[in-house]
């Protein structure tokens, strides 16, 4: 198995196309059909399925994209590794976010990230805590920011900032008969008997919530599953529901004078944004300085 079939076949899966993954390759088509049916002869097994409109990716396909993946990073890591013993602050940096996150720092990270690292790349990743740390135990990721990860002694990890969510309501709603009224610190045992409106699990808001009300004896009175911050509040605008998120979520929100916010306690919904990387790999200087990026973004986006 060698490094071309492998990034052939990759480059194919993800453009679905050996005319597209020719040209962003720039190699000849011919040579990179070869590639891919040398992979799959070695492994015995149908990577590809081709078909008039391009390709489609096999069940045994898809377990070889996610190895490719992890292998062509590893090589640009270990590209890099070598570059900095050089001096040289240069390479692929993969850094995960969560959607929350994202919105807010994604384009300054990116200004930052050039601005300091003018020689390096930038990828950024979104998605939920589960699947990141995967990813970094894969070594498809450097470092990804998660909310409340658990100790693991493959991890390491610092914390970025530390919030407390807060009850949030919408000026429209007419509470019901039987909700407790609000005022501005909300006791967490009271949320049990308000309309609630949720992410999804596995996300690290639901997951707190839930948590810390069976602490209390008591559970959320979910209404709506929703996944996406700015739906959430686009319904608790309308008076749907109510909402329990950290305050910055708001700022993602254009017109936030339509809300109400109310502090919850006791207890407090204490949650921790930290920046998590693999203890099994070597924190290069490139690594150093996209972590000083990360932390100095995300401080300014929490103040």
């Amino acid at each position: 198995m060698e490094l071309k079939q492998i990034e052939s076949f990759v480059r194919v899966a993800e453009l679905g196309s050996f005319t597209k993954a020719a040209q962003a390759l720039n190699i000849p088509q011919p040579l990179l059909s070869r590639h891919v049916r040398q992979l799959e002869v070695e492994l015995r097994q149908n990577l590809l399925m081709r078909n008039g409109r391009g390709v489609t990716v096999t069940e045994a396909g898809l377990v070889m994209l996610e190895h490719g993946r992890g292998i062509l990073h590893q090589v640009a890591v270990a590209q890099e590794e070598l570059g900095s013993v050089r001096g040289a602050l240069a390479g692929r940096v993969s850094i995960g976010l969560p959607p929350s996150l994202s919105k807010l720092v994604t384009v300054p990270l990116t200004l930052s990230f050039r601005e300091a690292l003018p020689h390096a790349q930038l990828s950024l990743t979104e998605g939920f805590s589960v699947l990141m740390v995967e990813s970094l135990r894969a070594g498809r990721l450097d470092m990804a920011v998660l909310y409340n990860p658990p100790p693991s002694p493959d991890l390491e990890m610092t914390v970025l900032h530390e919030d407390a969510l807060i009850l949030i309501a919408s000026n429209k709603r007419q509470a019901e008969p039987l909700e407790p009224a609000l005022k501005a610190v909300m006791p967490l045992a009271h949320l049990a008997e308000l309309p609630l409106i949720v992410p999804s699990r596995p996300n690290a808001f639901r997951l707190l919530i839930e948590t810390e009300m069976l602490r209390v004896n008591c559970k959320p009175n979910i209404v709506l599953e929703i996944d996406g911050l700015n739906a959430i509040l686009e319904l608790v605008k309308e008076g749907l529901g109510y909402a329990v998120l950290p305050p910055y979520t708001l700022r993602n929100f254009g017109t936030t004078h339509d809300f109400t916010t109310h502090r919850i306690e006791p207890p407090k919904l204490t949650s921790q944004l930290m920046l998590v990387w693999s203890a099994r790999r070597p924190m290069t200087a490139t690594l150093k300085a996209a972590m000083q990026v990360m932390q100095d973004e995300v401080a300014k986006a929490m103040t």
